[in-house]
């Protein structure tokens, strides 16, 4: 029997049927006598078509990755060209090309390669996808700022104005506060940087519903060298009910509880009516 792999379907059938599940001992004997009848039969390279062939028909239809498709293909056409190669025979033969010993099952050995290179890829496609995700920015001081006075209604927004002080000479921004969050933010251009060794500016509000002499502390902050326009956002201490009044002082690292009010260097008088 001179059969290929390719042309007799009772061998592919054998031999598929032994990767799924077995052979009974009547069909083992056929599928060697098939093997040993089929001359340059290379035992292997069928065995790798047929589990090849048998894993094809087991996965279930999904889409390939562009990528690894042109890989495969490039690596299929490799192989059948060099399958194809093997069968030339010189124009001066006048008699008809004899097939080559196993050429089919280069065929084979061909598409096993692939199928097996694309069951090392399944897996990975049905593991699930881990995809970073990034918190979103912080949004800057002068972002936040911003976005209080674009979006607060109620917000009181009023400019500074300078003291007899001289670190008070071309001090110029803005207060913005939001009395029903209770937030806020100072922006300065001009104020000199502290040392903060030696002091550090601290913020004061007067509330219309308490005693001036106790304004509620906002809290410290420091300009640093160099910079043109700072943002420093305000931690009122206590609850302002009705803010009137934002001072800024010069006091000692760390603030004070209760200002001496010696060097007020901004003040920001908020307008009623």
């Amino acid at each position: 029997m001179n059969a290929s792999f390719l042309e007799d379907n009772e061998l592919a059938d054998l031999l598929v049927q032994r990767e799924i599940g077995g052979l009974g001992a009547a069909e083992a004997r056929e599928l060697e006598a098939l093997l040993e009848a089929s001359p340059g039969s290379d035992r292997d390279a069928l065995a790798a078509a047929a589990a090849a062939l048998t894993l094809a028909a087991k996965l279930p239809a999904e889409p390939m990755p562009e990528a690894l498709k042109l890989r495969l293909v490039a690596q299929g056409r490799a192989a059948v060209g060099k399958a194809a190669a093997e069968k030339v025979v010189p124009l001066a033969a006048k008699s008809a090309p004899a097939k080559a010993p196993g050429s089919s099952l280069r065929w084979y050995a061909a598409a096993a390669s692939l199928l097996l290179a694309v069951a090392a890829w399944w897996p990975r496609m049905n593991e699930p996808q881990v995809v970073a995700v990034l918190p979103p920015p912080v949004p800057t001081l002068a972002e936040q700022r911003q976005a209080l006075v674009a979006g607060a209604t109620g917000a009181i927004k009023e400019p500074w104005s300078g003291t007899e002080d001289p670190s008070s000479a071309g001090v110029s921004g803005d207060v913005v506060w939001d009395p029903a969050t209770q937030t806020g933010y100072m922006r300065f251009t001009g104020l000199p940087a502290n040392d903060v060794s030696a002091e550090q500016y601290q913020l004061w509000i007067f509330d219309g519903t308490r005693d001036d002499r106790y304004p509620v502390d906002g809290g410290v902050f420091d300009i640093p060298a160099g910079a043109t326009e700072v943002v420093v956002p305000i931690h009122a201490r206590l609850p302002v009910r009705q803010a009137a009044l934002f001072a800024v002082t010069v006091e000692r690292p760390g603030g004070v509880v209760v200002s001496s009010r010696e060097r007020i260097v901004a003040l920001a008088q908020v307008a009623t009516g």
